[in-house]
């Protein structure tokens, strides 16, 4: 596996056809999908297909290069071996879907036989767990979540499955689902530090300071690993200095410095804010 070290430059094109590639999809947003990517050269566009793969990622299959004639047919340029794998990384380059009415001239069909050697049972509670891990990792968690939904429904104490979903209702602010999931997940294991972050920071979003307060007093004492401590202090003791809460953030801060010695950008937030409210 090659990672993507060249990049597409978003050079205008003054193809004639253009108008059936339109350039506003994300790597992201490609999965089993032929794509055209622009090049230095605005006669030029290389094309390939984009898939996962379960272990490295998001993926390019590099096909070669086709340039568009002046009435719109689309020359190839294949390679002459099945295509060079490249790992993506999320970024802000925009590549065109190539439209179906395309591929006899690329020489291409909707999903090339390989595909399938990848893609594996996709009705499996490890493929869905592990795709929606990925589009977690690539922060597209609304996408995440059509997979680790239908995982939950097959198994929802499936190993790694709860902080997965914990992690995509956060991030698209849907804090009462989080608290749902992370209560039964710390019934069965009341010291994962990780489910104690993604609980305190759910519940001082929503507003439930005295239970994150509670959770954050909870996790310190029980979790033997000690990696998020900082963290869900710094969240609970922000909130109270957002809310002009003397009292309670006066009770956190000291918690709060001790947690974050050794993170000098935190350390400067916190006197910050202690200074302005000691005003």
């Amino acid at each position: 596996m090659k990672y993507l070290l060249f990049l597409f430059p978003f050079f205008a094109t003054n193809l004639k056809g253009q108008s059936t590639l339109t350039f506003d999809h994300r790597f992201v947003e490609s999965e089993n999908k032929w794509v055209a990517i622009r090049t230095d050269k605005d006669t030029i566009l290389n094309f390939g297909f984009i898939y996962i793969d379960a272990s490295a990622g998001l993926t390019l299959n590099y096909e070669g290069s086709f340039k568009i004639l002046k009435d719109g047919k689309f020359i190839p340029k294949k390679l002459d071996s099945i295509g060079i794998k490249y790992r993506l990384q999320p970024n802000n380059v925009r590549v065109a879907f190539i439209p179906s009415s395309k591929f006899n001239e690329l020489g291409i069909k909707e999903f090339p036989d390989w595909l399938k050697i990848y893609l594996g049972d996709t009705t499996s509670i490890g493929h869905l767990y592990r795709w929606g891990f990925l589009y977690n990792s690539y922060a597209e968690c609304a996408k995440a979540l059509t997979y680790l939904e239908r995982a939950q429904k097959i198994n929802p104490k499936f190993n790694g499955l709860e902080v997965e979903l914990a992690f995509s209702y956060n991030c698209l602010s849907q804090y009462d689902k989080t608290i749902s999931v992370l209560k039964n997940a710390l019934e069965t294991n009341p010291t994962g530090a990780y489910f104690w972050k993604e609980l305190i920071y759910a519940q001082v979003k929503s507003g439930q300071l005295d239970k994150a307060s509670e959770s954050c007093k909870k996790a310190i004492s029980v979790c033997a690993d000690k990696t998020y401590n900082g963290e869900m202090c710094y969240n609970l003791l922000h909130e109270y200095y957002e809310k002009r809460d003397k009292k309670s953030f006066n009770l956190w801060l000291e918690e709060t410095k001790k947690w974050n010695s050794s993170n000098a950008k935190l350390e400067s937030s916190i006197k910050t804010m202690e200074d302005d409210l000691a005003k």
